[in-house]
This record gives C-alpha cells, sequence and structure tokens, in this order.
C-alpha cells in the first residue's frame, strides 16, 4: 500500500485509456483517497470515467486557466481533507494551428495557449496547493520528451520544453517547504491527446524501431506506475528529476545494430 491514507488531486482524466486514469485507478489500489478535477464540457467525460474506478472519486471544477478556479479548489480541498498529499499534473492542449508542421506559421495567440494550459499551468496548480501540502508531499507531471524535435509536434514540444524547465523551478522554491516537484517523461499512447497529434503513427513507428525494451502504445500502466510511485515515499530525496517511462527510446540514438548470424558475422 504505497500510497495508504493519502489525498491526492489528479488532473486530466476524461477517457479510460488515459495516464491520469491509470494513475487515479493504481493510486486507489494503493490506499489514497482521491478527487479528479475538470470543467466545462469535459465534466461529463471525467464523472463517467470517474464511475468506473474501484471508489467513484468526487469531480471538483478546475479550468487551469482561471485563477478563481484554484481559489475555491483550494477552499474546497482545505474543508474536505484540511491537507493535499499530492498532485498530478496531466493537462496539455495546443491550438490546431501549432502542430502539425505549424512553427513558422502558428499566431502568437494560438501558441500562448499552448504555453499557459501546458506549462503555466503546473505553476498555478503547484502555487495554489503548496499551503495544503506538508513536507514530503509531491507534484508529479507528465511530460513528453522536450530534448528532440519531434514531426508534427512543433509548439506542443515547445510547450513541453516550457514544462521541463518550469519543474525545475517549482523544485527549487518549493523544496524548502519539502515538497517535491518531478515529471514523468512517457512514451507515445494512444489517447485522445495523440489523436490530435497529425501523423502519430510517426511517433509509434520510431518507438518500434528504437526502445531498446519495446514499446506498447496502448498500455498506459508502466507510466502510471512511475507516477504513484514518485507520489509514494519512496523517493524522498528526488525533485526536479525527469524520470523516463518510454522503453528506453531517450537513451538511444539510431536503431540497434543488425544481429550476427549462425557465423558470427554482421550481414547489411
Amino acid at each position: 500500500m504505497l500510497l495508504d491514507g493519502k489525498k491526492l488531486v489528479i488532473t486530466g482524466v476524461l477517457t479510460k485509456d488515459s495516464i491520469a486514469t491509470a494513475v487515479a485507478r493504481f493510486a486507489q489500489e494503493q490506499g489514497a483517497e482521491v478527487v479528479l478535477t475538470s470543467f466545462g464540457r469535459g465534466m461529463r467525460l471525467t464523472q463517467r470515467v470517474a464511475r468506473s474506478l474501484p471508489t467513484p472519486p468526487d469531480v471538483l471544477e478546475l479550468d487551469v486557466t482561471e485563477p478563481a478556479q484554484y481559489d475555491a479548489l483550494v477552499a474546497e480541498l482545505r474543508e474536505r481533507w484540511g491537507r493535499v498529499d499530492g498532485v498530478l499534473h496531466a493537462v496539455g492542449f495546443a491550438p490546431e494551428s501549432c502542430l502539425g508542421g505549424g512553427v513558422l506559421d502558428a499566431p502568437w495567440e494560438d501558441v500562448a495557449v499552448a504555453l499557459h494550459v501546458s506549462a503555466f499551468s503546473l505553476k498555478s496548480l503547484a502555487a495554489s496547493l503548496a499551503p495544503l501540502m506538508p513536507p514530503g508531499s509531491g507534484v508529479v507531471g507528465l511530460d513528453f520528451d522536450a530534448s528532440q524535435a519531434f514531426p508534427q509536434y512543433d509548439w506542443m514540444g515547445v510547450a513541453k520544453a516550457a514544462l521541463e524547465a518550469t519543474s525545475r523551478y517549482l523544485a527549487r522554491d518549493l523544496g524548502p517547504a519539502g515538497i517535491r516537484v518531478n515529471l514523468v517523461s512517457a512514451g507515445p499512447l494512444r489517447t485522445l491527446a495523440a489523436r490530435s497529434i497529425p501523423g502519430f503513427g510517426q511517433f509509434e513507428s520510431a518507438w518500434a524501431e528504437r526502445a531498446p525494451l519495446g514499446w506498447n502504445v496502448s498500455d498506459p500502466e508502466p507510466s502510471a506506475k512511475a507516477c504513484v510511485a514518485l507520489l509514494s515515499d519512496l523517493f524522498p530525496a528526488t525533485t526536479g528529476e525527469i524520470v523516463h517511462v518510454d522503453g528506453g527510446f531517450h537513451a538511444v540514438a539510431v536503431a540497434s545494430p543488425p544481429a550476427p548470424d549462425a557465423t558470427g558475422l554482421v550481414t547489411t
């Protein structure tokens, strides 16, 4: 029971196949009490998924671009629990113009939305909930490797780079309060977010070719387990870290060399 008695806030649950949903399920199985957040038209989707979890959690309203909703969320959690032991940031969005080859053409107004929702919201969420978080608490965000320029990912890749930098500065500033801030950089998964990326199949083929451990684009469980581990007490001195859960893709520059034949020679 890695999370026995812990109180967690989990954002980003919209479909049953998302990493956030897998985190919520695994966290409950490990003893945590969970609330989800959602807003607008997505609220009904989140509520539907919530009913499929082992213990259906409440869904609280939070639009990450609306400051007043953070205040309401904090007030509700203070009355409900009095503390928050962990937060999962699983929020990301970029307008259509920012994806699929739009680096040179996307207007600032659209880029600003991508950066606000996908990166600045990590700061907003952590800063808002920090007063409720005791020493040893954890903030975990979902990342996608921003060290490379991927096809079609464009301004969302820039937003992920901003997310990574934001997590390091939050780790610096929240560390004195005993709050850890880390990211899990997951490999590509067939989620609702992935379906909005033109040419997502290119990611799948690249991972199939390069990941030393292989990669299942339909299985969010490995990434969810990493999130739960970071939200637990197993990493008390780890902060500002990016944990890659991608089958080892990030560590391999090119495809593996051909295997030797029966004579021990490598044929090309």
